[in-house]
Order: C-alpha cells, then structure tokens, then sequence
C-alpha cells in the first residue's frame, strides 16, 4: 500500500488569507498546506478520501491521472466542495462512473448541495458522472477490504477508514470505544490535530496524542492542521512515534 497526503490543512488551508503570522508567512513548504485529503494505492486502486476544494491542484502536483473510487468521511465544504473536478478523471477514463461512499446523512447532503450532478434531465452539460453508496458497516472495492469507523466531529458523527493495517481518522475530537476495538493493531494512524490549544470540534495536540496512545499504533501522522503549528518548531518537539504531516508527504507499508 502507497499512502500520498495529498493535503494537510484545515479549512482555510494554510496560508490563511489576509494573515500574515510567522507560519502563514512561512518560506518553509511543510508550512503550506492544502485542504485534507489523501491518496490510497493498493491493490491496484486509486482511492481518495474526500474531494477537496484544492483537488485539482492536488492532482497535478501529485501526477494523480486516475481515481478508481472516492469514500467521503462528511458534508462540510473543505471536504466535498472539489467533487466537480472529478469530472476530469471520469474523461481520463472514458467516462467511466466513479463510486463515491459515505455514512446516509453525508450521501444525502452530497446528493443536495450537488444536485446537478445526479439530475438526469438532460439540462446540464458536463458534469461528473458518479454513483453513490451508504455505508454503515464493511464493504470493499475490488479486492480491497474498507472498514467504516464512526469518530466524533463535536456533535457530528462522522467517518474514518481502517484498509488493513492504515486509519485515517480527521475532522475528529472523539472516538467511541467500539471503534477503538476496530483499531487494535494498526501499523500507522493518520489522525486529525488542528493545534495547541484545545477546540470543540477537532483534536489539540495532546488530546490528539492522548487518543493515539490508547488505540497504540506503531506510527502517528498529524494531519488537518492549522497556522497555529509550525513544521519546523513543533514537529520536532513532538513524542517518538508522531509526526506532522506535510503536503506530498508519501508513506509506504
């Protein structure tokens, strides 16, 4: 499995617009981050997680030509609002339809927002060509076994993923103990952190470290993370075992 972050930031991004803070103004590239998203590639399968509003972008500076399938861990709009750049990989494969999974209450607000694209009154032009799964338990794409894990985002609840010995758990500030039994055993957790200071919706850094060493993964990577951390200064402050994330960061297992 080939693991390409392919943004790591909050929903701003960073740098944030009209901000001029030592991070924002950063010369560092670790500092510049796009919308959280990433790229899984096993078994033969692009799958991404969440269509962010960087996504095109994201593409062309990762060389990512096809996406075989794409599982949406919730509705807000730094997690669904690139989904029309899909349209571009259904026509880099022949226009082929791309499915999309996600927990009832995220499909149905997909479906919504985005409306024109599953209308089928011939009224709109190009659009993504797309089916979409609800999903509450296991299922798989191709030969690729998908564990849906349900987190909590502030009064949300939302999903994160567990394909073999890989989570990813972002947008998150907790976890019900009957998905931590789904994470037991895991080689490398990617796991929402926003900042320092603690949040209502999403994961500090210690609540996030916290979290990590109960569920006990060989290797943690911060992701969803705000102008508040500094790559330089803060990830090497951070406990063995745990690092920040970077843009085009890429992880082999």
């Amino acid at each position: 499995m080939r693991l390409v972050i392919l943004g790591c930031g909050t929903s701003t991004g960073v740098p944030v617009i009209g901000c001029h803070c030592e991070v924002c103004s950063s010369s560092d590239p670790r500092n510049r981050r796009t919308r959280s998203s990433i790229l899984i590639q096993t078994d033969g399968n692009n799958i991404l997680i969440d269509t962010t509003t960087d996504l095109r972008g994201q593409a062309l500076s990762n060389s990512l030509e096809r996406v075989d399938a794409v599982l949406y861990t919730h509705a807000h709009a730094d997690h669904i609002h690139g989904i029309d750049d899909l349209r571009s990989f259904n026509l880099a494969a022949g226009g082929r339809a791309i499915p999309c999974y996600g927990e009832k209450e995220t499909i149905k607000r997909i479906r919504s927002i985005f409306e024109y694209i599953f209308r089928v009154d011939g009224k709109d032009g190009w659009k993504p060509n797309l089916t979409t799964t609800e999903v509450s338990s296991g299922f798989s794409i191709g030969e690729t076994a998908v564990s849906p894990i349900e987190i909590m985002h502030g009064e949300a609840t939302i999903l994160g993923y567990r394909i073999g010995s890989f989570a990813y758990l972002t947008d998150c500030n907790g976890i019900p103990p009957a998905s931590m039994e789904k994470l037991k055993g895991l080689e490398l957790l990617i796991l929402g952190a926003l900042r320092h200071k603690p949040h209502p919706t999403h994961f500090s850094i210690n609540e996030a470290i916290e979290a990590s060493n109960t569920i006990g993964p060989k290797r943690t990577v911060f992701t969803h993370l705000g102008h508040n951390l500094d790559y330089t200064r803060d990830n090497p402050a951070l406990p063995k075992g745990f690092e920040l994330a970077y843009d085009g960061m890429t992880i082999e297992l």
